[in-house]
């Protein structure tokens, strides 16, 4: 029995031909059904070049077991959440490699009402299925297969987050890096306009193109945030936005062309919900607390810390029936999405807020950023990620007030607090520091903890 590598902690990814292939998808089709013994499953895709044929593949395995299989087609990951909750399916799959390099492909499943499939809740079961691959005969009666267009529900749904009505007129960039997001940015677009929003698209990279002539979509990387800013600053708009390749992350500029680190949103987010539903709770990481701690409480809101990752994250706002979950990754998860992440509901409800305030992004986040610096998480690679740790919370320690471990290890100061955590995949460590409006007190200790750790 050969090991099925393409397997993590959340999904799947893979190195196309060697990791992940054609028969690999089958099987793990197969072997998703007979763990799941599901009656209907929704598939989708993103814009990868062999995006169609692994999920082709994987739809044969599900009705090879004798399940049916609705295919809505290229779409972004949450696209296939909503439509596995919302036609009542047993499961769903999205075959995507998200911002993996472009020789990768790779699938994120759920089973019935979008809940998801990690390492402890059955995504170890399907991979010792997948590789015994010992299926025995397809069923006497097949599986059916159909083809769907689910977006004027999802799109509606989305809708139902703004009040239209009350938008002021915007110009807003949008950078789709040439992924799923375009497609599903002109439909959301034609409606909103349909409504009468005062709002105006200036698209760049919209258009899907699994070759990625622009780079791999993936805001994250320095290399590719300045398209986006610059288009900000040449057109005068309100807000820049840009997606990953599935569109399950959302990152936001400022009118003046200013990056906005992911933390931020969180807490401008959990406000928006707040103001609608106050003495909500809202679901945050460990890496970056402070600023999402103090808005929410500020509000009447309550706060509730989760390890991050999405399968943490999505299980903790189901035991709290929390309104909102935020990661400072750009990840946003939300109560009435399934409790699943989106990237286009955050735009949307940013510049809703925006509206309501009759403000802009910068004056929003540029008070949080004052009141809490931080330089974004920072990577190092690391001979012994263990060694390195321990290294730095020995030199800590003493001087802590508060030390927590959910997630890595936190170590928290009167005036400035650190998160530092191990990569899963890589010997990597990822460092995150924040004070209290003190930015020469972030740059000396960032630069400190980096020394320390990088010896």
């Amino acid at each position: 029995m050969t090991e099925l590598t393409c397997f993590g902690a959340y999904d799947i990814r893979g190195q196309l031909g060697t990791e992940l292939n054609k028969d690999i998808a089958y099987r793990i089709g197969r072997a998703f059904a007979e763990f799941l013994q599901p009656k209907t499953v929704v598939v989708g895709g993103d814009v990868r070049e062999t995006s169609p044929e692994l999920k082709a593949a994987f739809a044969q395995g599900v009705m090879d077991f004798g399940a049916d299989v609705i295919d809505i087609g290229l779409c972004g990951t949450e696209e296939v959440y909503f439509a596995t909750d919302y036609l009542k399916a047993d499961g769903g799959c999205m075959v995507t490699a998200s911002h993996n390099p472009i020789n990768y492909n790779g699938m994120k499943m759920v089973r019935e009402e979008s809940r998801p499939i990690s390492r402890d809740t059955g995504l170890d079961d399907i991979k010792r299925l997948a590789e015994a691959a010992d299926f025995g005969p397809a069923a006497a009666k097949p599986g059916t297969l159909k083809t769907l267009d689910n977006s004027q529900a999802y799109v509606d749904h989305l809708l139902s987050f703004v009040d239209i009505a009350g938008l002021k007129s915007m110009k807003l960039v949008t950078n789709a890096g040439n992924g799923a997001a375009g497609p599903s940015l002109d439909r959301l677009e034609k409606a909103l306009l349909a409504a009468g929003a005062p709002l105006e698209f200036v698209k760049l990279h919209n258009a899907p193109d699994g070759t990625f002539p622009n780079g791999i979509p993936n805001p994250l990387l320095h290399e590719q945030q300045p398209v986006t800013s610059k288009a900000v600053r040449e057109n005068k708009a309100d807000l820049g936005i840009a997606w990953d390749g599935d569109f399950d992350r959302c990152f936001l500029w400022d009118e003046d062309g200013n990056f906005i680190e992911g933390y931020y949103i969180v807490g401008l987010l959990a406000e928006a919900f707040l103001v609608k539903q106050p003495g909500s709770k809202i679901v945050y990481d460990p890496r970056l607390t402070w600023n999402t701690v103090e808005i929410v409480e500020g509000n009447g809101g309550k706060a509730v810390m989760c390890k991050s990752g999405h399968a943490f994250i999505k299980e903790k706002m189901r035991k709290e029936d929390a309104i909102y979950g935020g990661e400072m990754s750009a990840h946003h998860y939300f109560r009435d999405f399934s409790y699943c992440d989106s990237g286009m509901l955050p735009w949307l409800l940013v510049i809703d807020l925006l509206s309501k305030k009759q403000t802009s992004l910068k004056a929003l986040v540029g008070q949080q950023m004052a009141n809490f610096p931080s330089p974004g998480e920072i990577n190092s690679q690391v001979a012994d990620a263990d060694e390195a740790m321990t290294r730095v919370y020995e030199a800590y320690k003493a001087k802590a007030v508060a030390e927590d471990r959910i997630d890595g290890l936190s170590l928290e100061f009167p005036d400035w607090r650190f998160n530092l955590r191990k990569s899963n995949t890589e010997p990597v460590i990822r460092l995150n520091v924040e004070t209290r409006g003190d930015k020469a007190l972030m740059d000396e200790k960032t630069q400190e903890l980096l020394a320390l750790i990088r010896q």
